[in-house]
């Protein structure tokens, strides 16, 4: 009888191995492609079958003067905020004493020359045209040439904002990807539209909008607009929309870039968690202060991913508190701008806004979705991305095929190495680390996110 316990034992553990060998195999295998509805409506009941609007036309963004001048009303009513508790800087949200410092500059000083910001934010070119219903608005910038000189090989970009943020952010941005360099064969033709139910985008009017179908209309998009070849950059929900554009139209998309790259596949998820327990496996020791590990991955969930939870199951409740509440507004938005710039900034009583931003800056991201009224609609593809996870979770196991690059700055939240997005990346042909930035480079620090973004177009090669 003893010596059966040896073989039970062998056939124990090989039943074991082979059951986790078959799991991992699993997880590994990649997905695909779900089948999504490429013409799905999402705009309002209609009586009548609907006839898509395929015009493209000029868009003016100005805003009403009676806009201004009830903005101007709300702002002089007395700032009633709670005094912050002493020595809490930003740690507690929003500085009520920075507040009203913000408060009596966009009262006093940034309305005072509203007429100019509004012309600053009028010197890019604005369109509108309708996609599946959505009126939806874009800026494009169309590149330079320069006389005299071999002309640049141009590339269409597909250039995507998250939140808080708008198309503002690409102000510095875009006037650098479409002016030749030095740095570059290439110049691009960018195209930046304002998310559905982000500024002057019509948001759905059904449940069921998340990623995957934000994914459809942008690629509708850009066919619309005469490319069916483009680059993606994105981050925030820019990053996730662009994966989901690259994974679900490999035909249309040339190369993907990326300042929040990231891995939701279920083996992307096993290999973060892993890296987090036994680093070294995973992680170049060389950016090892990058990732921090399973603790504060949980610390920065719990300190600062509440609004992500009630923008995910009540966007409503809290879009409804900021209508009409141009100060709410502004504390609620400027808030991010603070700590995602740099977490240590939560330690200052103005939260460092000005270290890297101006007030006019900031102020025009914020007057971008109080003048169209979009924080609601902005804030709803939280929860519609939960209701359609069904179909995020099938594109995430979808590996992006297109020629990637990933830039990793400093300060932002949260890094995922190499090594964890590998199976979603199979062709990461750039991968760069900068001790600087947050998560808003192409707003902080445009010139390092072009250097970064057109080293990664010179390594893809796409003329080959």
């Amino acid at each position: 009888m003893a010596n059966i316990w040896p073989r039970i034992l062998v056939g124990a553990v090989t039943i074991l191995v082979a059951v986790g060998y078959k799991n991992y195999r699993d997880l590994s295998a990649p997905g695909k492609r779900p089948d999504l509805d490429n013409q799905e409506y999402w705009g309002p009941t209609l009586k009548e079958p609907y006839r898509e609007n395929k015009a493209i036309l000029p868009f003016d963004i100005s805003v009403k003067p009676e806009v201004i001048e009830d903005l101007i009303s709300q702002l002089n009513r007395p700032l009633k905020a709670q005094a912050p508790l002493e020595g809490v800087g930003f740690k507690y949200g929003f500085n009520a004493n920075e507040l009203a410092k913000v408060v009596k500059y966009w009262r006093d000083t940034y309305l005072a020359k509203w007429s100019d910001r509004e012309q600053y934010l009028k010197k890019l070119d604005h369109y509108q045209t309708e996609i599946q219903g959505l009126k939806i608005h874009f800026i494009h910038a169309k590149p330079k040439q320069v006389k005299g000189q071999k002309p640049k090989k141009v590339l269409p970009l597909l250039l995507m904002h998250g939140w808080p943020g708008t198309v503002r952010e690409f102000y510095d941005f875009i006037p650098l990807l479409t002016t030749p360099s030095d740095k570059s064969d290439y110049v691009f033709e960018v195209i930046a539209p304002s998310l559905p139910g982000y500024g002057w985008s019509q948001g759905s009017s059904k449940t069921g909008f998340g990623v995957a179908q934000v994914a459809v209309v942008m690629r509708n998009l850009m066919l619309r607009v005469g490319f069916d070849k483009f680059l993606v950059q994105g981050g925030d929900w820019g990053s996730l929309i662009g994966s989901n554009v690259a994974s679900l139209f490999p035909e249309n998309v040339l190369g993907y870039h990326s300042n929040m790259c990231g891995n939701n596949s279920p083996m992307g998820q096993l290999r973060l968690l892993l890296a987090s327990f036994f680093p070294s496996w995973y992680v170049d020791s060389q950016y090892a202060d990058f990732y921090k590990g399973l603790g504060h991955l949980f610390g920065t969930i719990l300190e600062e991913m509440g609004y992500a939870h009630i923008q995910a199951s009540k966007p409503d409740t809290i879009g409804n508190a900021l209508i009409d509440n141009p100060t709410g507004l502004a504390s609620y938005i400027l808030e991010k701008f603070s700590t995602w710039t740099n977490t240590e900034f939560r330690l200052l009583p103005d939260g460092g806004l000005t270290k890297k931003f101006t007030y006019d800056q900031l102020l025009d991201n914020v007057m971008i979705y109080y003048v169209t009224n979009s924080i609601t609609t902005s804030m709803r593809l939280y929860s519609e991305s939960m209701v359609a996870s069904q179909f995020a979770l099938a594109v995430d196991s979808v590996p992006i095929q297109a020629k990637a690059g990933c830039a990793r700055f400093a300060h932002e939240i949260t890094h995922v190495p190499d090594s964890v997005l590998a199976n979603k990346f199979p062709n990461l042909v750039h991968s760069s680390h900068h001790r600087d930035g947050g998560h808003f480079p192409a707003f902080e620090l445009p010139q390092q996110l072009y250097d970064d973004f057109v080293s990664f177009v010179q390594k893809a090669n796409f003329s080959s």
